[in-house]
């Protein structure tokens, strides 16, 4: 029997945290979102997804304040905190990668934009070495992305988001507890 290359790491072998994210719908005039390629340098071969803009709320941070702060990282788009829509919708989810599982409370918000060019100048070292990409993707599109769009539920979350709009009264949506993983945990 031929023994494994690469075998995937156990999920008690692999460190664990949890944190709260702001993550952020950025949409353009045209009803393109922003997306980021995203990968698992740990693998072979190398995984990829789609995802938004956003990352962890830092100590005495509120979620609207992160959801800025992570968008001038990222991309480079400099808003204050109010002009950032939401909360639009919260879920936990677990990510498995190679090397950790992340357990993360995530908040979504969003904020429409003339289209611009991303900016990764506030990436961090990990950032820039695993995201290969920025793609600004119609809303028809995001079923034809060729690698999986994570949060799986993207295309709820923007209805939702529209819906909010339309009627101000309409709360947050809660999704149910996922995961998301390059390894399952």
């Amino acid at each position: 029997m031929p023994i494994a290359q690469n075998p995937l790491p156990r999920p008690q072998d692999r460190a664990r945290f949890s944190r709260r994210t702001s993550r952020v719908l950025v949409v353009d005039e045209d009803h393109h979102i922003l997306l980021f390629l995203d990968s698992d340098l740990g693998v072979e071969p190398v995984p990829h997804w789609w995802m938004t803009p956003g990352g962890g709320v830092d100590p005495g941070e509120d979620d609207h304040i992160a959801a800025a702060r992570e968008l001038d990282e990222e991309t480079g788009l400099v808003l204050p905190p109010s002009e950032i829509f939401g909360p639009i919708a919260l879920r936990r989810v677990t990510h498995g990668y190679s090397d950790v599982i992340v357990e993360q409370e995530e908040v979504f918000f969003g904020v429409r934009v003339a289209r611009f060019d991303p900016s990764p100048r506030g990436y961090t070292e990990d950032e820039a070495a695993c995201i290969v990409e920025q793609r600004w993707v119609p809303r028809r599109g995001l079923d034809a992305l060729a690698e999986p769009v994570w949060p799986a539920s993207l295309a709820t979350i923007w209805d939702h988001w529209d819906d909010m709009v339309a009627h101000p009264t309409l709360p947050h949506l809660d999704l149910p507890d996922t995961e998301e993983s390059v390894i399952p945990v």
